[in-house]
């Protein structure tokens, strides 16, 4: 089972440009690449560790063709919870996409995590669901997810579906803050 994020993270190295560059790798649960784009180290909180992803960064799904993301985001990932959730700034239409997951594993070079399929996402307008169900079914099966596995990721799910609703903390407005330290970042 992976490990628990340690909670001071400054030991890490800087670049040359003053921040420290983290490779953001998911899995699926049989180890098969998933998504994977790079990311620099913002912080951490009592939240988890925070990142950023400018506009104009290079990622892929798996190994399909790269493609270009075309707005910068924050990324909270927490140190012993089965998510990580993702912040996209306005005007995406997306807000909050949450994605089910094993407990991300921080190295000096990456965050690494199994993807678990279900996504509890919130969209500017306000509406907010579960996404990725029948993916979610069909993966317990193909990948044989061991019930202890199935039994978290439908906890998470189902606290998740709360905590966007009721816009709790996290997912309220803490993530502005460290978007707005991206936008720093990238204007300086």
């Amino acid at each position: 089972m992976p490990k628990r994020i340690p909670p001071i993270l400054s030991h890490l190295p800087l670049g040359s440009d003053g921040v420290t560059d983290l490779a953001i790798v998911y899995r699926k649960y049989d180890e098969s690449l998933h998504w994977n784009f790079p990311g620099v180290l913002l912080g951490e909180d009592e939240h988890g560790v925070w990142t950023g992803h400018r506009k104009g960064i290079v990622g892929r799904k798996g190994h399909e063709p790269k493609f270009v993301y075309d707005f910068p985001f924050v990324m909270l990932f927490p140190r012993n919870a089965w998510w990580t959730a993702s912040f996209n700034a306005y005007p995406h239409q997306t807000e909050v996409y949450v994605d089910v997951t094993t407990v991300p594993v921080v190295s000096d070079v990456d965050i690494t995590m199994i993807d678990l399929d279900l996504d509890v996402i919130r969209k500017t307008d306000g509406r907010i669901f579960l996404d990725d169900a029948d993916e979610f079914q069909e993966h317990q099966v193909r990948f044989g997810y061991p019930p202890d596995v199935v039994e978290q990721a439908e906890r998470a799910a189902e606290w998740l579906m709360d905590a966007v609703t009721e816009r709790r903390e996290p997912f309220g407005r803490v993530h502005r803050g460290w978007l707005d330290k991206l936008e720093g970042l990238v204007t300086r």
